[in-house]
């Protein structure tokens, strides 16, 4: 979180292109979180979020904005669609679970960090269960002597275990599958009901006990990765951290905003409209949320909504909502030029990957400079023509261009191929320039 505005947005700039201002505006809502911690306590719990309602046509970054900077920071992010959503009393899931979400995922995140602090421990836990199942340990009666040897022989078995030199070798360990037991649908249950189901996990998991299995020691190593930080970590810990993670610096992307407004105000009871923004109120303004980890607050979660707004209007949204979003940003539709860059200038662009995907069985790619500009101008004219549906036609058009080199790539074995600008015509012109080609291929 230590990064400067300036410095959140140089790394945007690496994988989306354009965008100022909606980069801008989350660098700085980004910031104030960081400018927040340091606040004396008094003031702290005062200053709220300034929640960022982004405004655009699909495929224009609104989702890859807030993906890559929750990335960066690495800060406990969800990404949900509002109309996934119904409103209390209907069946679906309710608009809380998406808190519940957000405390999984920074949850996993706290755990992650805590392993790699410990993966020396780790380690050492996993290498010593794997060498002594490989070289029991000896009697309690057995001689002095015959200790000492055992264990210089067992400090040999540790280090060979490490460097993977016995990865070969079988094993037989034991394992608990309790992480086995699922109830299906316990992310949308309330606390209470998540509580019992957990408690039916631990008593179905002791009835089982433990089930031996014989495998390679590489495999074991994997296997008992996992006990290894049950036993090694403090949970407890864990979760606490990762709940203060969430309440603090968790970021909520709602998508498809546009599509819970009611344009027509008939009014009708819709449980996938108005009646879900109503219940988004409460957790938008700040209430408590109950999760298997313990209560979380919502007043300080970052929430950043998103949709095209093309048929409703901002202003359909009931204006309790509306106000809880007070930061506006215009997405701009991608014209030829901003295309053209995407495809050259991004960090792993489309053209790297296909490149690397070809190299895999030996076919060199080889993107001439017309050939791309051309790719992108007739993704820009397709976009006109059809839905704009952003950067997204860039896979369709790439995947048109490369479809027979990637079916025939085995014939193509060892060579080098130039895309050029009379393959790219080849292959798209026409279905550029016919309408019901373009509709339905493109």
């Amino acid at each position: 979180m230590e990064m400067t505005p300036k410095e959140v947005v140089t790394y945007l700039d690496n994988y989306i292109i354009g965008q100022k201002e909606a980069k801008k505006s989350i660098a700085i809502a980004l910031r104030n979180r960081y400018r927040r911690l340091k606040l004396p306590t008094e003031i702290r719990d005062e200053v709220v979020p300034k929640n960022i309602l982004m405004i655009g046509p699909t495929g224009v970054g609104k989702t890859e904005i807030a993906r890559r900077m929750a990335k960066m920071m690495n800060l406990p992010f969800v990404k949900v669609e509002a109309t996934k959503y119904t409103e209390v009393g209907f069946v679906g899931r309710d608009v809380e679970s998406m808190v519940r979400d957000l405390v999984y995922d920074a949850v996993k995140i706290v755990k992650e960090e805590h392993a790699e602090r410990n993966q020396s421990k780790i380690d050492d836990y996993v290498a010593e269960k794997i060498a002594k199942k490989l070289l029991p340990e000896l009697p309690a009666e057995t001689p002095e002597e015959k200790k000492e040897e055992y264990k210089k022989s067992f400090e040999k078995m540790l280090e060979k275990v490490k460097s993977g030199a016995v990865d070969h070798l079988t094993v037989t360990i034991e394992t608990n599958p309790k992480s086995s037991i699922e109830f299906v649908g316990a992310d949308d249950m309330p606390s209470e009901f998540t509580k019992l189901q957990e408690s039916f996990s631990k008593v179905f998991s002791s009835m089982g006990g433990e089930v031996k299995k014989e495998v390679s020691v590489k495999d074991a190593k994997q296997i008992l990765k996992s006990e290894a930080r049950e036993s090694l970590l403090n949970m407890d810990e864990i979760h606490q951290e990762a709940l203060k993670r969430a309440e603090n610096g968790g970021i909520i992307f709602l998508d498809e905003m546009d599509k819970i407004c009611v344009g027509d105000k008939t009014g009708r009871n819709d449980p996938s409209k108005e009646g879900v923004q109503r219940d988004l109120l409460p957790i938008v303004e700040g209430s408590t949320v109950s999760t298997k980890y313990g209560v979380i607050r919502t007043d300080h979660i970052l929430f950043i909504a998103a949709g095209a707004f093309h048929i409703a209007k901002p202003s359909d949204l009931i204006a309790e909502l509306q106000g809880r979003f007070p930061l506006r940003v215009e997405l701009n539709s991608l014209d030829e030029d901003i295309l053209y860059q995407i495809l050259k200038s991004t960090k792993n662009s489309l053209l790297k990957q296909y490149e690397e995907l070809l190299k895999v069985e030996e076919v060199y790619l080889n993107f001439e400079e017309e050939a791309i500009k051309q790719m992108a101008k007739l993704a820009h004219r397709a976009n006109e023509k059809t839905e704009d549906i952003g950067a997204r036609r860039l896979h369709t058009i790439i995947e048109k261009v490369l479809e027979d080199i990637s079916f025939e790539a085995e014939e193509h074995k060892g060579k080098k191929i130039a895309v050029t600008k009379e393959l790219v015509d080849s292959k798209l012109t026409t279905l550029v320039e016919n309408e019901d080609y373009t509709r339905y291929i493109l």
